[in-house]
């Protein structure tokens, strides 16, 4: 006698479906949810993540850009879909910053999201032009305390990490120097070299040849470690303002109440992925570092952010454009 037969075909239904749903994830394309346009380090990402995931899962898995509202679009959007592990979010530090930026967000971007994975981070040097009459950060704080204003430092926007790094080293060094938004890092990098402002935070790819060619002066690196491709450059911490750590990272979130064991199996996969060494050599020429943490790690990581640059803006009185 058949299956059918035996136990009718609604028992037989809910058979395939328990069997299905007993299989390993993923049984079904994933999507990967960008906030920012194609091009930039969050798409790489998620592109380079993509294709691994692709191979090792057997299953497609689709880049799906979102932009507008510095990447509020895409976490509302992954916020609000089913959390089966099915849709994810590729998170960068705007996330951290956005609940303080805008009021009456249409999600919680700590509670509605499930941490998956930490992919990277990346560290910027804090760079001066050659005229300004410092030779080292406690000089240059000297300078600043001296000349309340007088100095002025770039950013790539209003809330972008080279923007509230400034003002982190304001509030922490008790010193006041102006910020000069621009859109994007490049053009910052462009003015600072050409002497129009007195510093900026550029990404060691954008520094980097101008210091060489004696254009910047390098005082010190945002991360709590020196970068190994520059030994030399002391970390800010080091240089005169302790515990001053700022970096730009990138993640992965899943939907609130995705289940547990969807949620480490992509960390674990995600972790090992990122960690090979085609992929590593592909983020680290974005200059950036793959990195480990678990899910539980992750999320730590970003409630002290979201604290962190919660206070930070509140005190600079920084608001979104």
């Amino acid at each position: 006698m058949s299956a059918a037969i035996r136990f009718g075909i609604p028992a037989l239904l809910l058979f395939s479906s328990t069997t299905l749903q007993a299989q390993p994830f993923p049984v079904k394309p994933v999507r990967i949810v960008v906030g920012f346009a194609a091009g930039g380090p969050t798409d790489v990402a998620a592109r380079l993540l993509s294709q691994k995931l692709t191979e090792k899962w057997g299953q497609p898995v689709v880049v799906e850009v979102r932009t507008g509202a510095g990447g509020n679009i895409a976490a509302e959007f992954v916020a609000k879909s089913p959390a089966d592990g099915y849709t994810l979010l590729l998170p960068a530090f705007a996330h951290a910053v956005n609940p303080s930026l805008y009021p009456g967000l249409p999600f919680d971007a700590e509670k509605d999201f499930a941490p998956v994975a930490m992919l990277m981070t990346s560290a910027n040097l804090f760079a001066l032009h050659p005229s300004v009459p410092a030779r080292t950060l406690r000089e240059l704080i000297a300078l600043a305390k001296a000349q309340p204003g007088a100095l002025t430092f770039g950013s790539a926007g209003v809330a972008s990490a080279s923007h509230l790094a400034g003002e982190l080293l304001n509030s922490m060094a008790g010193i006041r120097i102006t910020h000069i938004p621009y859109k994007g890092a490049a053009p910052a990098s462009v003015d600072l070299v050409g002497g129009h402002i007195s510093a900026a935070f550029p990404s060691i790819s954008l520094a980097l040849p101008h210091a060489k060619a004696g254009r910047l002066r390098l005082l010190g690196i945002t991360s709590l470690k020196r970068a190994a491709s520059l030994p030399e450059v002391p970390t800010i911490a080091e240089a005169g303002v302790a515990g001053f750590e700022v970096l730009s990272w990138y993640g992965l979130l899943a939907p609130a109440g995705t289940p547990a064991e969807s949620v480490t199996r992509i960390n674990q996969d995600v972790t090992r992925v990122m960690h090979e060494a085609d992929a590593a050599e592909r983020i680290k020429a974005l200059g950036a570092e793959p990195v480990k943490s678990t899910p539980a790690e992750f999320g730590a990581f970003l409630k002290n952010e979201m604290a962190k640059w919660a206070k930070v803006i509140r005190s600079a009185g920084v608001h979104a454009n």
